[in-house]
């Protein structure tokens, strides 16, 4: 059954905010095959070069009811580690790859439901090769998983079939692909797709996986459950003697290695192995180079003190240097000739993608490791904007509650080390960004104008480059007119 209109409205009304709060009428609904809830949790793609993530551990575990925003695993990219947050809220009804499973981005880890739903097909990340025909109540539709050995398309391209046998397919799950067609060119007629779902085996979907695992033939066991179905055990049985002939190789424990007194071992954080992959990636495959200018604070401290409690008043927020320097950076790269410093490598280092907009990613240092929130959108913004803005990821950031999203999706990074009194350093790129600035500290340093030595407060910024995309002319370009817009900061408020 599948509502359309008001009443389905009403239902889907229903089933997003009131399934926890009549659990019962719910359960009857789905029994009538009109609720339907089952929704896919996939591995998210948190930046442009990622391509898969490892699942660390879930912290729920199948048949626990999950409300919106609940955290359902922590996940490890090839960047940091993070929480995964529900998007709906429902009853966690299977898990497809557990704990230390690496699997790739968009594909389904796990399925939420409602209360005593099931999921019989597409849960796992292989197809079972055998057919398998689940036996569910008459009020839901069977799941087909169909054998791989059927009938492949004809010339590769769309299967020939009647509409009557593409009507039946859809409505028993059938993938007309595997059919064979008994019409003229291979043609599939209605009655080649009955006749395909009564030829298959009956079989519990877990012992249709186990028995594709095992390179079993379902067609040759004979099922000992309901109805004579293929239940797990029957799978097994042909599994057990194999096992048993096999000779057991006898692991031994190797000692305990004694370590030097003062000397401890420990296991790498999640995080800690995420930024270490990240950085030899980085380090490895960008050759990197590193410009350093030195930056006249005189007038961007001066335009601070003035800037101060008017933002204050407005935001409730104090403005930072980072913040300044950070509007700066994003209005010196939203100029047409630094494109390529906003830049990211795409498709095997094959081509270049250009943004017309920044976002800004801010290296933020945690006792266990590094993480860099992103500040979307920053070209668009004023510097009470920005302030604000920068402000709620940081400490996201620091409290740990960033989402996936503001941890994704950077153009540029800046990273400051001025406030442990650091001089000069190379920073490495944040991966897929072409470049990243550091920012060092504010030294009183003499310097010679106008033919006197003068004190001048004086700050350190290094410009490491990605040379595939930017060369070192471009790079001290971008610096001069960085440089000119934080000794002349006026322009910040216009």
């Amino acid at each position: 059954m599948n509502p359309s209109g008001k009443l389905g409205k009403k239902i889907n009304r229903y089933e997003n905010q009131n399934f926890r709060r009549f659990p019962r009428f719910s359960r009857f609904l789905f029994g009538l095959g009109i609720l339907k809830m089952a929704v896919e949790i996939i591995m998210p793609k948190l930046g442009v070069d990622m391509q898969e993530g490892e699942i660390i551990e879930w912290k729920k575990q199948e048949g626990d009811f999950v409300n919106e925003g609940d955290v359902i695993l922590e996940m490890m990219s090839d960047k940091t580690s993070m929480e995964l947050e529900a998007e709906e809220s429902g009853v966690l009804i299977k898990i497809v790859h557990g704990n230390g499973a690496t699997v790739p981005v968009t594909e389904v880890i796990a399925y939420l439901g409602a209360e005593g739903e099931t999921v019989e097909a597409g849960s796992a990340s292989a197809p079972a090769p055998a057919a398998a025909i689940e036996e569910v109540p008459a009020s839901r539709t069977p799941v087909i998983v169909a054998p791989a050995v059927a009938a492949k398309p004809q010339g590769g391209g769309k299967v020939r079939a009647t509409p009557a046998a593409r009507k039946l397919a859809r409505e028993l799950h059938i993938d007309l692909g595997v059919v064979p067609g008994t019409g003229a060119n291979g043609r599939v007629h209605k009655a080649d797709v009955e006749n395909f779902k009564d030829a298959a085996p009956k079989a519990t979907p877990l012992a249709a996986r186990i028995a594709a695992d095992k390179g079993i033939d379902l067609s040759t066991i004979t099922g000992t459950g309901v109805n004579g179905k293929i239940v797990k055990e029957d799978v097994l049985a042909l599994v057990a003697p194999a096992v048993e002939a096999a000779p057991v190789a006898k692991v031994e424990e190797k000692p305990a290695k004694e370590l030097p007194e003062g000397v401890e071992i420990i296991k790498m954080s999640p995080m800690r192995k995420a930024i270490s992959k990240g950085m030899v990636n980085s380090y490895l495959t960008a050759p990197t180079f590193t410009l350093n200018y030195d930056i006249d604070m005189t007038n961007l401290m001066a335009l601070r003190k003035q800037v101060l409690e008017p933002i204050m008043n407005k935001t409730g927020l104090k403005v930072t240097f980072t913040d300044l320097i950070g509007l700066a950076v994003t209005r010196t790269l939203m100029k047409e000739e630094h494109r390529y410093l906003n830049a990211s490598l795409i498709n095997d280092a094959q081509e270049i993608e250009l943004h017309k907009f920044v976002n800004l990613g801010i290296a933020v240092g945690l006792d266990e490791g590094l993480v860099v929130p992103v500040v979307h959108g920053a070209d668009k913004m004023s510097l009470s904007d920005f302030v604000v803005a920068s402000k709620d990821v940081i400490k996201k950031a620091q409290t740990g509650k960033l989402k996936g999203a503001e941890m994704s999706g950077s153009t540029f990074s800046i990273t400051n080390l001025g406030m442990f009194g650091t001089k000069t350093f190379n920073p490495i790129i944040n991966q897929p960004n072409s470049a990243i600035l550091g920012v060092a500290a504010t030294v009183q340093t003499p310097v010679v104008i106008d033919g006197e030595i003068k004190i001048r407060p004086i700050m350190a910024l290094c410009l490491t480059i990605d040379h595939r995309i930017v060369d070192g002319m471009n790079g001290a370009k971008f610096m001069v007119d960085l440089k000119n817009l934080l000794e002349n900061p006026l322009e910040l408020l216009i």
